[in-house]
């Protein structure tokens, strides 16, 4: 007999992705002996490669780590798993203690805890992301880790586009988690075409201790009263399926947002005079959707964070070309500002 049908799900999905790990291991191996013994490789010569689990002790990443633990042995892998204390809650560190011994029964290795420090910038959920990000950067560059496996589902992926559209941040923000992110290419997200319930099925019938986290109903956190009050008054309304048609805008917005940025990144260098400014005539011929993202690369290559860079940002500059009165410059976060010149738009940091 086989494994529930859940498990038999989640496992195909994690085997999926570690063929994909494999195949770019591979494909990006170093062809020298000096190369392969390099600190920055993904792992020594000759040693099979590693990839972790993000686990906070819930249902999706406890399903992730078990799925992780079975497959990877059978396709020459090293598991390991990290979980991160933000120190945010009481006992947090007993919490993270308990995470690590039951990936280690697993039989992961290694496992590890990191405790961070949770800033304020951006609100309390974007300080935590930031934080637990640069924890998981951090032991992957430690131990040379080919690639982090978290475990987004279907339902985290809705909720994640229905805050862009809320946020009225254009397609980009609609596209919502990608299936391979970071540098390289180094998050995976194997749950993202699978919903939250198959993931706690699998927990139940490998009899798998989870933890719910308590911030994940509390209604202080926007994700938490989009997940409990805006998606299920939805569904209520609609119908079943919102969650599904919400993933699917993720996949078709990302399809077309990728499309996009490509032709913006092809046509930048001949909207671009001898000195580097953007020519407002050659901008103001291209379609609006490909001129603002040109002006974004733009923006970002003249010094402002891309993370603090929004759409409201990007059509005060827009009218510079296509609503000119002789307004000023526009300032930009991280000190640039942006001017109308003799038929140039000149950025400038500082």
């Amino acid at each position: 007999m086989g494994p529930h049908p859940a498990v038999a799900a989640i496992r195909l999905a994690v085997r999926r992705v570690l063929h994909d790990v494999l195949h770019d291991v591979l494909t990006l191996a170093p062809t020298t002996s000096s190369a392969a013994s390099s600190p920055s490789s993904p792992q020594g010569a000759g040693e099979p490669p590693l990839v972790l689990v993000a686990c906070s002790g819930g249902a999706d990443s406890m399903a992730l780590a078990s799925a992780l633990a079975f497959e990877a042995p059978r396709l020459g892998v090293r598991a390991g798993g990290v979980t991160v204390d933000h120190g945010l809650q009481q006992g947090s560190d007993l919490r993270a203690a308990e995470v690590v011994s039951r990936l280690t029964a697993l039989g992961l290795d290694p496992v590890e805890a990191v405790r961070v420090d949770v800033g304020r910038e951006g609100g309390p959920e974007a300080a935590a992301r930031d934080a637990r990000y640069a924890a998981l950067d951090a032991v992957a560059d430690r131990h040379g880790a080919a690639a982090i496996l978290l475990g987004h589902t279907r339902d985290d992926q809705a909720e994640t586009v229905l805050l862009g559209l809320a946020r009225g941040s254009g397609i980009r923000s609609l596209s919502g988690m990608a299936t391979a992110s970071g540098v390289g290419g180094r998050y995976r997200r194997p749950f993202l075409g699978l919903d939250r319930q198959t993931a706690r099925k699998a927990c139940m019938v490998q009899s798998l201790p989870v933890w719910d986290d308590p911030h994940n109903v509390d209604p202080a956190y926007t994700r938490s009263r989009v997940r409990h009050e805006a998606l299920p008054v939805l569904e209520k309304a609609l119908g079943k399926g919102v969650v599904e048609a919400l993933a699917r805008t993720a996949q078709l917005s990302r399809d077309d947002a990728d499309a996009l940025d490509s032709w913006a990144a092809a046509v930048e260098p001949s909207v671009r005079d001898d000195s580097g400014d953007l020519e407002v005539a050659k901008l103001y011929a291209l379609p609006p959707a490909v001129r603002r993202r040109v002006l974004r690369r733009a923006a970002i290559a003249a010094g402002s964070p891309a993370g603090s860079l929004f759409a409201r940002h990007l059509e005060e500059v827009d009218r510079l070309i296509t609503g000119w009165r002789g307004q000023g410059a526009i300032n930009l976060p991280g000190r640039v500002a942006v001017r109308r010149q003799g038929g140039r738009l000149v950025l400038r940091q500082g």
